[in-house]
């Protein structure tokens, strides 16, 4: 595996990295977070009290949005045309919801970056939506699960 950093030329200047020879392949990545709450908090989501609206469903677009919009936030990510992306929510916790994004495209370069911003913005969004109720709230254990495609191949994250 090529471990140089690759968005430097040989003078060490910051540059985006030359994808045009690389070739198109299937991609996918999974990436995965949670965001932590006050029981009374979760509660509040689960029977649709919070006055905002939507929690869930607006997380779910605001991962959507951010996965297709990661480009114009990370400087060296390049614009991609984005098969799909699926943004699920786990809320058979006490306490917490877990986030999970899936990210595919056939392309040149890879959707790990995507995938993670889907997670990160769906969580920011549960903590907007519902601040006014709990500032306690704590986006945790972001990660990448899964990653497919192009010459590095699989990556899958051991489970501990």
């Amino acid at each position: 595996m090529n471990k140089e950093f690759t968005h430097l030329d040989e003078n060490g200047k910051v540059k985006m990295v030359d994808v045009s020879t690389k070739d198109i392949t299937r991609r996918k990545a999974v990436a995965a977070g949670e965001i932590i709450m006050e029981v009374s908090t979760l509660s509040m989501i689960k029977e649709g009290n919070i006055k905002k609206g939507s929690v869930i469903e607006t997380a779910r677009i605001a991962g959507i949005m951010a996965a297709k919009k990661t480009s114009d936030l990370i400087p060296m990510c390049h614009p991609l045309l984005l098969s799909s992306i699926k943004i699920d929510f786990d809320l058979n916790y006490d306490d917490k919801i877990k986030i999970e994004a899936e990210v595919k495209n056939s392309g040149q370069t890879g959707v790990e970056i995507e995938a993670l911003s889907a997670v990160n913005t769906a969580a920011l969004t549960i903590y907007d939506m519902c601040k006014a109720v709990d500032r306690s709230m704590i986006i945790n254990d972001v990660k990448l699960l899964y990653k497919s495609g192009g010459k590095s191949g699989v990556y899958e994250r051991k489970q501990k």
